[in-house]
């Protein structure tokens, strides 16, 4: 990560100037997986994974964006009639540019350089801590108020509609309102949030199978096509259903004759997920980590089987995981088809879990995981120095 110093050297070689300086972090959920875009539960928290921005406003109406890790300098004019994505990089900064914009905000031009730590891939979702880091520091030079929970919903739209990406609102909100030492049971319909406190019994461990898939195009957006089919099937006999958000378990089980064998999967693992989110926090609220560590390993099946977005590497990983001693629970976290998994191990144990996981996994796979420890963080905010 770059350090501070780092970073304001780094903006004031390339753009000759003091910044101001942005942190956005990156998230891991820890259960409510592919929920948020069917109106339901999820319960994430932010992590110390961040992207940072240092931003200095400039005198015309050009976006000038560098970044640390590709080593390259793009520019946008915002007075672009017609602004087209490039299918690279610059989409998650442009396209938050434009959502902003269509949002009646009075953007100034402005250079950023941006820099990350958020594993790229990894579904510890490095997009969102981009586009937030990215909206932040455009709304803070150009002087604007920042409601956090709106500028989660720009990014959100401009990853929908600008990027490609159907993602629901878990990344960016999180990114946005993450509370310390806190998960967020967020309802994505309302968008009203819940703070559970993380027990100090316990850790909240991320290891990364190193194997990741493109979502942009392809299976996400297939996932969601599914449960939009079984909203539109579903309808006629459970009455005015806006997503699966709206349908319980018995009310799937007694129509599933209406659906397909997938579609009927892919909507069970949403309607079961729901109540698992729910019963989650309500057992991390009570000091009940056995019973939430059940839930996780519950949803990792469902994920595996119902809505098939894991893959044998992160399979093994979680079953490695599972076998730990100290270990409450462990499944896969994100969008899926690679990237992360996340445990929630014995504060005590947590180092011996991260080490035998590391060990085992590499021995089965030849791949290295990287694997940390890691406490809730804040949302998006200035970076302290």
């Amino acid at each position: 990560m770059f350090s501070v110093d780092e970073l304001k050297a780094g903006f004031k070689n390339i753009f000759g100037s003091e910044p101001l300086l942005i942190r956005a972090p990156g998230r891991v959920n820890l259960i409510g997986e592919h929920t948020d875009y069917n109106d339901g539960f999820i319960m994430p928290a932010a992590l110390e994974y961040e992207t940072r921005a240092a931003v200095a406003p400039r005198t015309d109406r050009i976006l000038r964006v560098h970044s640390a890790k590709i080593g390259e300098t793009r520019e946008f004019d915002l007075d672009d009639p017609a602004p087209q994505p490039k299918r690279d990089w610059t989409d998650y900064v442009f396209g938050v540019a434009v959502a902003l914009a269509g949002a009646g905000k009075a953007l100034k031009g402005a250079d950023i350089l941006v820099a990350s730590s958020v594993p790229v891939g990894s579904g510890l979702s490095s997009s969102a801590a981009l586009e937030v880091s990215i909206g932040y520091s455009l709304l803070t030079v150009a002087g604007l108020p920042i409601d956090k929970v709106e500028l989660a919903k720009l990014c959100q739209k401009a990853e929908n509609e600008f990027v490609g990406m159907r993602c629901g609102i878990m990344d960016q909100f999180i990114s946005c309102n993450g509370e310390h030492d806190h998960a967020l049971m967020i309802d994505c319909r309302s968008l009203e949030k819940r703070s559970v406190p993380i027990d100090p019994r316990a850790r909240i461990v991320v290891a990364n199978s190193m194997v990741h898939h493109e979502l942009a195009s392809g299976e996400y957006n297939k996932r969601r096509a599914s449960c939009e089919e079984a909203v539109r099937l579903l309808s006629p006999v459970l009455g005015p259903i806006k997503a699966l958000r709206d349908v319980t378990p018995a009310g799937l089980e007694a129509n599933k004759a209406l659906l397909s064998d997938v579609t009927y999967r892919r909507a069970r693992h949403i309607v079961t997920e729901n109540e698992r989110v729910v019963e989650a926090a309500d057992a991390l609220a009570a000091g009940d980590l056995v019973r939430c560590g059940a839930l996780m390993n519950q949803s990792h099946a469902s994920m595996r089987d119902d809505y098939e977005i894991s893959c044998e590497e992160v399979d093994l990983l979680v079953d490695i995981a599972q076998k730990q001693p100290g270990v409450f629970g462990s499944r896969m976290t994100g969008g899926g088809f690679g990237g992360c998994t996340v445990s929630l191990v014995e504060a005590g144990a947590a180092d011996a879990f991260m080490a035998n996981v590391k060990a085992a996994y590499e021995k089965a796979t030849s791949l290295k995981s990287t694997i940390f420890a890691c406490s809730p963080q804040q949302g998006v905010g200035p970076l302290a120095g």
